[in-house]
């Protein structure tokens, strides 16, 4: 058994408190976990253990929304995250449970998100995309869903990505130079065959166009 000392807010953070054993500095806890606890009160050493893994489950649950701020994340990439902070199984299973109950995970959504801004912003084919969401952990079952109900358009994504490339390409006056060099960039970002064909086609005959952006 050990006693209540002090409970002191911290400096840096008022929404955390220094408990003091037996006057001394234990551990922290969050504010809320904080207020339960009283000076003069005797606590067990289990009692102690459950105060710490709560907290650790707090600060793991913390650290998660902040991860989340920054994008989406899928329910993989937050596990990934959390190991990588050491936090225990248990208390991660904790975390995405009421993560994924407050709809803050979910991995439809976010590959959807992923297609979604990925075509805005750096477009990519289908098999780039079905790479890159597999690496974020996501079933495959979800990877197909998301890409089948997406609004993706695979020649339009080829072609604005393809023109971007004319500045350097212009110089080539060979159709097939021109038109291999196209494939193998377009090939890199994860079009199928068929669509680098068309797409080369399209900006071999539209290279001179005046009104052409790039």
């Amino acid at each position: 058994m050990k006693k209540v000392t002090r409970l002191v807010i911290q400096q840096r953070n008022k929404e955390r408190v220094n408990v003091y054993l037996d006057d001394e500095f234990a551990f922290g806890l969050a504010l809320m976990e904080a207020v339960q606890l009283k000076v003069g009160q005797t606590l067990t050493d289990e009692q102690i253990a459950d105060l710490k893994d709560e907290d650790q489950y707090h600060k793991a649950y913390s650290r998660s929304l902040d991860y989340l701020s920054r994008r989406p994340r899928s329910r993989q990439e937050i596990e990934r995250y959390l190991k990588g902070k050491e936090v225990p199984e248990p208390t991660i299973e904790r975390v995405v449970a009421r993560l994924t109950k407050a709809q803050f995970l979910d991995d439809l959504a976010f590959a959807h998100y992923w297609i979604e801004n990925r075509d805005a912003f750096r477009p990519r084919g289908v098999r780039a995309l079905r790479y890159e969401l597999r690496q974020k952990g996501l079933d495959e079952t979800i990877i197909n869903e998301a890409l089948n109900s997406s609004e993706l358009d695979e020649i339009d994504s080829a072609y604005r990505v393809g023109a971007k490339q004319l500045y350097r390409l212009q110089s080539i006056e060979d159709r097939r130079e021109f038109q291999q060099r196209l494939a193998t960039y377009l090939a890199r970002r994860g079009f199928n065959w068929e669509t680098i064909r068309e797409v080369s086609e399209q900006l071999w005959n539209d290279r001179n166009e005046p009104d052409l952006e790039f």
